[in-house]
């Protein structure tokens, strides 16, 4: 009889789920009864066991989960499946066979250390089974009995005990792995908040650098500008001491603008105003190529999207100051510019077949690497250059990233 498996208690093993006890009951008794003809009464006693033992175990196959896990209960039915089987190892020896269902029954059934008792009790169960029937004394018997009670006690219970052990290191696995995904993600949200942190840090000194810069020229040069224009003022009626004033103070206005277009554009590249990083870097690539007359081919790797506008403009401004210093000093006849799209980071690679340099020797003639190690450095970056005379120059900028917002 197929029992159904949605009502099995959980850890239920396949074989009690299929109707293998059922199956197994009923090929002994297919077995012994034919053996049993020439005495009635066995084989009615047989039939009337198995049906008891048959019925017994369906009572509890179909019984709902939560009263098959309550102890009394799971107790009261494998002891009476223990009692069942013994009854049917004493007419024939047979029925041992029996035993490996008692012994999953309290395996699924009780808990640990019941499961040691209700294995116990199936071993004497299949000690009486192994000795039915053999010939020779009451002493020899006795021994007999008592020796393969000791082997069926030894080998069962060491294999509930292992099974348990077993088990044991599989729960503690488990709850280690759970403990390991919850650190891996409270790392995951900790890395995405240190990120942000760092981004937040790089806004504040960017714009402490703003204030300097606004302060140290703007601010600089309309005060000059004031003080030149009340000097004119002054010197009305002296038309040469006027326009050299005058003049003055346009020049200082004219420089004033320079500086405040230079710091606008500094606040964001106008490339990347019209598309992402990949097209800006293209842009970029194209008109340096035609101003020095030097090829560069320009490679994007990975799935292109958004990101911070922080990390855009430090990896722009990287591969501006690169291929400037290209130009300035490598004489080389190609160059290649790439941009790679991770899980969590963007890395652009600027390489050129130039002269070389040596990247221990201090920096010499305005390469740039300081100021690009300081912006890559400001958003948790690395800066990587690898140069030798005569082999070229490979610059690779690598930032972290947070998902940038839709309107950013």
């Amino acid at each position: 009889m197929k029992v159904r498996l949605e009502r099995l208690p959980r850890g239920w093993p396949p074989s009690l789920a299929v109707g293998v006890p059922y199956a197994l009951l009923a090929i002994i008794a297919a077995i012994t009864i034919p053996h049993k003809f020439h005495h009635v009464f066995a084989v009615v006693v047989i039939l009337s066991l198995c049906g008891l033992t048959a019925a017994w175990m369906l009572v509890m196959d179909t019984l709902p989960s939560p009263w098959r896990r309550r102890a009394p209960y799971s107790a009261v039915f494998v002891g009476g499946l223990i009692v069942f089987t013994a009854l049917l190892g004493i007419v024939d020896g047979w029925f041992g066979f029996f035993c490996a269902v008692c012994v999953g029954y309290s395996r699924v059934l009780l808990r640990w250390p019941w499961q040691l008792a209700g294995t116990a009790g199936t071993a004497v169960v299949a000690a009486i089974t192994q000795v039915e029937g053999a010939q020779g004394s009451t002493l020899f018997r006795v021994t007999i009995f008592v020796f393969a009670l000791a082997i069926d006690e030894l080998l069962l219970c060491s294999l509930i005990w292992l099974m348990h052990v077993r088990e044991e290191q599989v729960a503690r696995l488990n709850a280690a792995n759970r403990r390991l995904e919850a650190t891996i993600a409270e790392n995951d949200d900790l890395h995405q908040s240190l990120l942000v942190q760092a981004r937040e840090a790089g806004v504040l000194d960017e714009r402490g650098r703003m204030a300097r810069e606004i302060h140290d020229t703007l601010a600089q040069g309309l005060t000059g500008i004031v003080t030149q224009l009340q000097a004119a003022e002054q010197a009305a009626d002296d038309p040469q001491r006027w326009r050299r004033h005058v003049t003055a103070a346009m020049r200082l206005a004219r420089e004033g603008l320079t500086e405040a277009r230079r710091s606008v554009e500094a606040l964001r590249p106008e490339p990347l105003e019209t598309g992402r990083l990949s097209e800006a870097l293209a842009d970029v690539a194209e008109r340096w190529s035609g101003l020095n007359g030097i090829p560069v081919h320009v490679t994007t790797t990975g799935t292109v999207r958004p990101i911070q506008p922080e990390a855009e403009f430090a990896l722009l401004r990287a591969a501006q100051e690169a291929l400037a210093n290209v130009a300035r000093h490598a004489h080389a006849t190609r160059v290649g510019l790439t941009v790679s799209y991770m899980e969590n980071e963007v890395a652009l690679d600027v390489r050129d077949d130039g002269v070389g340099f040596d990247p221990d020797l201090p920096e010499q003639g305005g390469f740039g690497l300081v100021a690009m190690r300081q912006r890559i450095a400001a958003l948790s970056g690395t800066l990587q250059v690898e140069s030798e005379s005569g082999a070229g120059t490979a610059i690779s900028a690598c930032v972290p990233t947070v998902p940038a917002l839709a309107n950013s």
